[in-house]
């Protein structure tokens, strides 16, 4: 049971801010989705649902999206239509169901850095930066392994524009269930990128795959040889959904199936 003593719902962002600090125990709520699974007593509630975040826009080298936008506009942009593939809203449109995704925001999922985020995944092969209010842009990848120094909104996540192809895989037990494993593969040039979550900790770049590829190029036995580096290097956990050495096991063939299908969309 959620029970809430104070609510407000800030006009813009330097509100919200400003609220968080000075409100002792202040709780951002986003979309709410994952704080109404537990227990909790907030003491002020804030809703950014009106401090003109919800965004998503394409400038001449990147596109921005704001972090109260949900999956389900992820799903539906048809600015995110035209790049990478369509990879963003691939990653989002098995996730539980429509009403989930009209829910769940960017911002709560990648400031919350969930270990079972597809999105975030994803989001790791492209050449991605997290905009906080306060503490100003750092790269996704940076942001994951650190986290926030203070408290602070995720403001934005900017994503530059190039030509990259990109594919993401992910293993369910059943369509619409959390994810066993998730993988993302892009390509620019003959520059891999290559992230895996869901693991079950958080996504994180397989690095020895990645310079293994972009030193000795993509030839069939090259992909499979990555493949086999990234699934025997990460670390894997057990959870209710898999055990370790089965989401090594996925690993290996959704990474394959990944690297074959960004290779094959560029030719």
């Amino acid at each position: 049971m959620i029970t809430i003593k104070n609510y407000v719902r800030p006009e813009n962002i330097d509100d919200a801010y400003n609220c968080l600090i000075s409100k002792k125990k202040g709780v951002l709520i986003g979309g709410g989705a994952f704080i109404r699974m537990g227990r909790k007593n907030i003491t002020t509630a804030i809703d950014l649902s009106k401090a003109n975040i919800d965004i998503i826009k394409e400038t001449e080298d990147n596109i921005e999206i704001g972090g109260m936008t949900t999956f389900g506009k992820l799903e539906r942009s048809p600015i995110l239509e035209k790049y990478f593939s369509n990879m963003l809203a691939i990653s989002v449109k098995d996730i539980v169901g429509v009403q989930l995704r009209n829910i769940v925001t960017v911002g709560g999922t990648v400031h919350s850095r969930y270990g079972f985020s597809d999105l975030i995944t994803a989001l790791l092969v492209l050449d991605t930066k997290v905009k906080l209010y306060k503490q100003g842009i750092a790269s996704l990848e940076e942001f994951l392994i650190k986290g926030s120094e203070q408290v602070d909104i995720l403001e934005s996540i900017i994503i530059k524009k190039d030509k990259r192809e990109a594919v993401f895989k992910s293993m369910r037990n059943s369509k619409g269930d959390y994810a066993i494993l998730n993988v993302a593969v892009s390509k620019l040039e003959d520059r891999f990128r290559i992230s895996v979550g869901a693991r079950p900790s958080r996504a994180t770049l397989a690095y020895n795959a990645m310079d293994y590829l972009n030193k000795n190029g993509y030839s069939y036995e090259n992909i499979l040889e990555a493949s086999k580096m990234a699934s025997n290097k990460i670390a894997f956990g057990t959870n209710s959904r898999g055990s370790k050495e089965y989401r090594r096991q996925i690993c290996n063939v959704l990474l394959k199936r990944a690297l074959l299908e960004v290779v094959g969309n560029e030719n």
